[in-house]
């Protein structure tokens, strides 16, 4: 599965994003509401994990206008309010579950497996392409134009996070929450670093680029 947990507590959301690594699906992690939105509204995902209370966007008014859209995939909201009234207002605001917390991460696993099953939800890609740069999850493999590129393990991790976004604006937040999970400095140029290494390896000898930097807001993938 491919989730989205929108959760502000970092050693919470670091700690789902592991574990269901763990059992063998993606997590993306938000840390505020708006972001969160941003990502639930632009991709393609199994469930969202939502916590009631977040900074600059409360979890069920993401949830309202995620519906108000069109959006149906299945929410499971998070909060420490357990009351009944407070599981109707979740419910009726469009999540499809509510787990108070603390939980353990046996039941939240097996709420979010029953939602995709009633969802009917496709499996998660294996295979992303932009152009003619293609990447296979399964395979743990990187082609450009039919070259294979050998990339060390976080350059895949960069690769298959910006391809999973191709054509959005990824910024250096989103990059150190799903792909570094917090363990640097928002100043450290280790992104920086890698986006060129990255870049040098799927974009040298070829006749045009895909990596685009996006100056004051972050870098796209992108076929022009």
């Amino acid at each position: 599965m491919k989730i989205l947990v929108i959760e502000d507590d970092r050693e919470a959301a670091g700690f789902l994003k592991k574990a269901f690594a763990e059992v063998g699906h993606t997590a993306d992690i938000a840390s505020d509401g708006e972001v969160g939105f941003a990502l639930a509204d632009s991709g393609s995902y199994d469930v969202f994990v939502v916590d009631r209370m977040l900074p600059r966007r409360d979890g069920l008014s993401v949830i309202a206008e995620l519906r108000a859209r069109g959006n149906t995939t299945p929410a499971l909201i998070l909060s420490a309010l357990g009351e009944v009234d407070d599981r109707v207002t979740g419910l009726r605001a469009g999540g499809d579950d509510y787990l108070t917390k603390p939980y353990a991460f046996s039941e939240l696993l097996a709420r979010v497996e029953v939602l995709k099953r009633r969802s009917g939800s496709k499996d998660v890609e294996t295979v992303y392409r932009v152009g003619d740069l293609e990447l296979d999850r399964l395979a743990h493999s990187v082609r450009r134009g039919g070259q294979e590129i050998t990339l060390q393990p976080r350059e895949f991790r960069l690769l298959e996070y910006l391809m999973r976004h191709a054509g959005q604006v990824v910024t250096r937040t989103m990059l150190l929450e799903n792909v570094w999970d917090y363990h640097f400095d928002p100043q450290t140029n280790v992104i920086d670093v890698h986006i060129s290494r990255l870049r040098g390896k799927i974009e040298k000898g070829f006749d045009k680029p895909l990596l685009h930097t996006v100056r004051g807001a972050g870098y796209v993938l992108r076929d022009e």
